[in-house]
């Protein structure tokens, strides 16, 4: 699929001159720097070194000071206090956090995560009448909840109170819940609004340890459980959450709870710096696996487990259902494309619509997403589940996917999500009319060039200006993530060395070792994942174009500088648009 080249606006030559001699590195990194909105070498100093204190206080966060006043009280009264969490990563590590924060100095808590396909998304009737036959009289749920206001008055009609922590866009009315907190409610001054769902159980936490004169050191060992929920929820790594992905890592790398210690073995992790991107794609998909596939218990389970036996057993487990997942998501996908290549119409629209009652409801997010690497347009994919159609719905980059379905709203029976992905429940009946506006709105809203892969590139490079000391300052830009994602470069006529091959199990990617027409003495080793249909262009030693990040390879005990390429143009003379 061809692909969009965006050359990101580039700093003014005297910012970058100014900015590159206070921190004495190339103009090239303190263009990034720019570009990352860091302009002074005080800004640059908090960049590169996170602080703690930077965090902001949990109390300026709207209903913190109810929410503590409630669970205090619960505890003078020996209340049983229920943690309730959705059933992904973000909601199973928010419970593991709360709950065993708790569980150090008070007895009576349990926790509830509701069943993907028996119950749905959040707050459910089940889950009250658990806390009911269980004597709980007061629910903190993670989140989820800031939507759920029939559940909740239901749940006050029999005497239990609700404290949501949620990172959710709220409805017109809030809940009535004892404390809503949330940094997007419209009324929240929280400096901050962009805090995972175990980020906003993170503040909680640091509220009530703040009230009790309980150190923060204290609070620490639960960072990784935070980084995990943050890399896996896509959640954007800058402000207060670099500062809790930057000290999550650490905790993560140095001393993981049991839990995530033996996912990391089973991930093939083991001696390995890990980073957000290991999270993203090999320690969150396997707790995730859980509540796709079975229970999301089963995760909690894994995050709670104190000592290694259990916690093996726990990831062994979970590591099946992952294995599992993936055959029936590769399935599913192969399907949803046989169904786009038989519809007359699918070329000339501008989203994706498919319902088949018979795919598993655990994997439809990710179908949706791996529908957009072949047609890439807004995406929804839904299955039948309790008599309803309900799915996830995906996007592509600058679209915002949550306001096309809320625009449709009046067809739904629910929906939650953000700009790039989305949850919806509809009667079956109505997915022909969903189908049709959905389109209408999503066709009369996104512009064309929304509707081709972009590469966003921050700067152009040549290859004998990668140095260990540039890369060096580069890796400092770490945590990488949504609004810091990592650097991609474009550097032009370059060449295989003669050396390039096909590597992987099928020959898909392509191995180089590549020199640029200026300068031939510099080789620099190169991966092209899932670009073999290049290889016969690439080793006929003309030169092309390429936009890549800069990685570290490490193999058989030696580690080296590659460059991970994210496109080829075979045409040298490819206009780079600046935005």
């Amino acid at each position: 699929m061809e692909k969009r080249w965006l050359l990101k606006k580039q700093g003014g030559n005297e910012e970058i001159e100014k900015l590159a001699n206070e921190l004495n590195i190339e103009p090239i990194l303190a263009n990034l720097l720019i570009q990352r909105g860091v302009k002074t070498y005080n800004e640059a100093k908090v960049f590169f070194r996170p602080e703690l204190e930077g965090l902001h206080d949990p109390f300026l966060m709207k209903d913190m000071n109810l929410a503590i006043e409630r669970i205090e009280k619960a505890i003078q009264n020996n209340e049983n206090i229920l943690i309730y969490g959705d059933y992904d990563v973000d909601g199973t590590t928010s419970v593991a956090l709360v709950y065993s924060f708790l569980k150090e100095f008070y007895d009576n808590v349990g926790y509830y995560v509701p069943d993907r396909y028996s119950e749905g998304y959040g707050i459910s009737l089940q889950g009250i009448q658990h806390a009911q036959e269980n004597n709980f009289s007061l629910i903190i749920a993670l989140d989820c909840g800031i939507k759920a206001n029939d559940k909740i008055d239901y749940a006050k009609r029999h005497n239990i109170d609700f404290i949501i922590c949620d990172h959710h866009f709220p409805g017109d009315e809030l809940p009535n819940a004892v404390a809503a907190l949330d940094p997007k409610r419209k009324d929240c001054s929280y400096p901050y609004k962009d805090l995972s769902g175990c980020g906003v159980g993170f503040k909680l936490i640091q509220a009530y340890a703040k009230t009790n004169n309980i150190p923060f050191e204290n609070l620490m060992k639960f960072l990784d459980l935070v980084v995990v929920s943050i890399a896996s929820d896509i959640v954007p790594i800058v402000d207060e959450n670099r500062i809790l992905a930057y000290y999550g890592l650490k905790q993560l790398n140095k001393d993981p709870r049991e839990g995530l210690k033996s996912i990391i073995n089973l991930s093939g992790l083991v001696g390995k710096q890990i980073a957000i991107e290991d999270i993203v794609f090999k320690i969150g998909p396997r707790i995730n696996a859980a509540g796709r596939m079975e229970s999301a218990d089963k995760a909690v389970e894994l995050l709670l487990a104190i000592n290694a036996r259990k916690a093996k057993a726990a990831a062994n487990s979970i590591n099946y259902f992952n294995d599992a997942r993936k055959n029936i998501d590769r399935n599913i996908t192969q399907d949803a494309l046989r169904m786009l290549s038989q519809e007359q119409e699918s070329g000339k629209r501008r989203s994706t619509v498919l319902y088949n009652p018979e795919w598993h409801k655990g994997v439809v997010g990710i179908v949706a997403s791996r529908l957009i690497e072949t047609y890439y347009r807004p995406t929804v994919i839904l299955t039948s589940s309790n008599g309803l159609a309900t799915g996830s719905a995906r996007s592509v980059i600058g679209y915002d996917i949550y306001q096309a379905i809320e625009s449709c709203s009046d067809l739904l029976e629910n929906f939650g999500g953000h700009m790039y992905a989305a949850g919806l429940t509809l009667k079956i009946e109505k997915i022909p009319e969903f189908n049709k506006r959905f389109e209408k709105y999503v066709k009369d809203t996104i512009h064309e060039t929304q509707l081709i892969p972009q590469v966003d590139i921050d700067a152009r490079l040549k290859l004998n200006e990668i140095t260990p000391k540039f890369y060096r300052i580069l890796k400092q830009f770490q945590p990488f993530g949504p609004e810091n994602m990592a650097p991609v470069f474009v550097t032009k006529n370059v060449a295989d060395n003669g050396e390039g091959r096909l590597v992987g199990a099928s020959k898909e990617h392509v191995k180089l070792s590549l020199i640029q027409e200026d300068d031939p003495f510099i080789n620099f080793p190169a991966i092209a994942f899932q670009q073999a249909n290049l290889y016969e262009y690439i080793a006929s030693g003309d030169f092309f174009d390429i936009c890549y990040s800069i990685d570290e390879n490490c193999f058989r005990g030696i580690t080296n500088l590659q460059l991970n390429l994210k496109d080829i143009k075979v045409n040298s003379n490819v206009e780079i648009m600046e935005d």
